[in-house]
């Protein structure tokens, strides 16, 4: 099912793009949230009138995004986890790990945005980089010690 998107999606595009996506998530969960409207002539003109209106908020989300950014640059968070004799955690560090050590240093992302490949099990210095927008991503330093 083809829908325009009216609100920015991670997973799907920017605010006034069309995309097409399945049609039960067009059903019950882009259409009855608002999210999106069907892609048909009448809501495309309804669109490109409002087009004006989706760059401004493109704009202002990347301004956000950007200021964002320049707070998590140069972030360090240090995480204390169960060590084996080797080095090896007891379990590891995971995505909702590092959120958590973030918040308590009072900066609120979403556990999604940190760009994790694998959960950490190791001790050391790490840089994970944090997807604020779309092409902004500001890494932090995770250093991850003996408890």
């Amino acid at each position: 099912m083809r829908v325009i998107l009216k609100e920015t999606i991670e997973a799907l595009g920017i605010v006034g793009s069309t995309v097409t996506v399945a049609d039960g998530y067009a059903r019950n969960y882009l259409l009855p949230q608002k999210k999106a409207v069907l892609d048909t002539p009448q809501n495309r003109k309804m669109i490109e009138q409002q087009k004006a209106r989706f760059e401004l908020q493109i704009a202002k989300e990347r301004k956000e995004a950007e200021e964002m950014a320049q707070r998590l640059e140069g972030v360090s968070c240090k995480i204390a986890a169960k060590v084996s004799e080797e080095g090896r955690l007891y379990g590891s560090v995971s995505a909702r790990d590092i959120a958590e050590a973030l918040e308590k240093q009072d900066i609120q992302i979403n556990k999604r945005m940190i760009l994790l490949k694998e959960p950490i099990k190791t001790t050391g210095t790490f840089n994970i980089p944090i997807r604020v927008y779309k092409e902004v991503e500001p890494e932090i330093t995770v250093e991850v010690v003996a408890e």
